[in-house]
């Protein structure tokens, strides 16, 4: 037989299947996958949870020493040779997990939200408990990724948002009061690769280009709208560098961007975009648009009498393309704890 024969006796391919009438089987398959996913995850927590409490007791009484807690993994070894996890080393990890969260009742249903090696992850690099808070709360509304939260714990994320917060605007303040806890003071680009020299034009190609990391440094609720957003005025053109729009706000988010320091003139322009924004292109249910000035440096007392005055939801941010001193950050923020017990102790 030909192999033309062959391909006519063959069976028919299936018809084409219209995907559109199994997206709902399709979505409550991937649910219930993800459900299961949760579920064993929140068992596996609770029993490093209550297997870390077990062996908290023994040391706390003396029952045990240290070595007891090796002989403990040698016989989990022995009687079970196929689990996974019980180490020495990790089982004093879930000591530590049991004793970091125990006296904490609002923080200890949180961590079991996250996967065993997010908590490791900040249990190991994080000292404070209010350190540790932070991360797991923003891990939870971010659901970063373990890459991207040991990048926030580089990048100092804690020590930035605690010691330097966003410098915003009163009407900002007014308008949006919950912008406080999404904007920032200082974002982190490194991952652009920008050199030390570089234009405007390679800063907005770099951010069009590494988009997805963009909006994760921006934020989860941001969505990007448009790139040289086209503005039209009195019969002129104008294009606004970058516009987002914030699920959580309710507002669309114009960014300007200045590859020098902040200008106080540089905030005429944007209250000039922020206004045909509103006119224009604001839908009726939503909230007054939010202006950001991402320069590369800034003054913060220049910015502070640039803001103080301003009738616009603005802010003035500072963008860097190299991750910071981690160190130095710590010690600010140390003497910024330093400040805050002096003050408490003078009322």
């Amino acid at each position: 037989m030909s192999a033309k024969q062959q391909d006519l006796n063959a069976p028919a391919a299936p018809p084409a299947v219209n995907d559109d009438r199994f997206e709902e089987v399709l979505a409550l398959i991937q649910g219930a996958r993800q459900r299961a996913v949760q579920a064993v995850n929140s068992q596996l927590i609770e029993l490093y949870w209550q297997v870390g409490a077990y062996i908290s007791r023994k040391l706390e009484a003396s029952e045990w020493g240290d070595s007891v807690v090796s002989q403990l993994a040698a016989h989990l070894a022995q009687k079970q040779p196929g689990l996974r996890g019980f180490t020495r080393p990790n089982l004093f990890r879930m000591r530590q997990f049991y004793e970091a969260y125990r006296d904490d009742p609002i923080v200890s249903p949180l961590v079991r939200q996250l996967p065993w090696t997010l908590n490791h992850t900040i249990l190991s690099q994080c000292k404070r408990a209010e350190e540790r808070e932070f991360y797991v709360r923003m891990v939870i509304q971010e659901k970063w990724s373990k890459r991207e939260l040991e990048r926030q714990l580089k990048a100092a994320l804690f020590e930035r948002s605690v010691s330097q917060p966003a410098k915003v605007s009163e009407a900002l303040k007014q308008t949006h009061p919950a912008a406080m806890d999404v904007f920032r003071d200082v974002y982190m680009l490194e991952f652009l690769g920008l050199p030390g020299g570089h234009a405007e034009a390679d800063l907005h190609g770099a951010l069009m280009d590494r988009l997805k990391e963009f909006l994760i440094e921006l934020g989860r609720d941001f969505c990007f709208v448009g790139s040289q957003y086209p503005l039209q005025v009195g019969g002129r053109d104008f294009a606004l560098d970058l516009l987002f729009f914030h699920r959580g706000l309710n507002c669309l988010v114009a960014i300007e961007l200045k590859v020098g320091r902040f200008e106080p003139e540089y905030l005429g322009k944007l209250d000039f975009y922020l206004e045909a924004l509103d006119r224009n292109e604001r839908k009726s249910h939503e909230n007054p648009a939010i202006g950001v000035l991402l320069c590369a440096s800034k003054d913060d007392e220049v910015v502070e009498y640039a803001l103080n005055r301003s009738l616009s939801p603005a802010l003035i941010a500072e963008y860097q393309t190299r991750l910071p001193d981690k160190a130095l950050l710590q010690a600010k923020l140390q003497e910024f704890y330093a400040l805050g017990a002096h003050a408490q102790r003078d009322e």
